[in-house]
């Protein structure tokens, strides 16, 4: 069950891999628990990364799904209201494409 409603972005993101080292991600939807790519042909279930957002930096998640070429992660920390609110304001500035808070 999904704990946090997903807001649609559209960010390319350079996130370090445990393993494979520097991965060129694009990151499609965003909640304060985590997030989903479309592009994770490397990626497997529990695979670890460091990913750096807007407004909070760096931030540790894991794979908890993956599907074709889509992943979901799981932030290692939630993020508090008032930062996310920031974050989507940065990265999805077209308020009409914004969820309602």
């Amino acid at each position: 069950m999904r704990r946090a409603a997903r807001h649609p972005v559209d960010y390319p993101v350079i996130v370090e891999h445990f393993d494979h080292g520097d991965l060129k991600l694009h990151v499609c939807n965003l909640s304060a628990h985590g997030f989903m790519v479309d592009d994770a042909h490397q990626l497997a279930r529990g695979d670890r990364i460091i990913i750096r957002l807007p407004v909070v930096g760096r931030l540790e998640a894991y794979v908890i799904w993956t599907r074709d070429t889509r992943a979901g992660f799981q932030f290692e920390r939630i993020i508090r209201l008032d930062d996310f609110i920031a974050i989507i304001d940065e990265l999805q500035p077209n308020p009409r494409l914004r969820r309602p808070r």
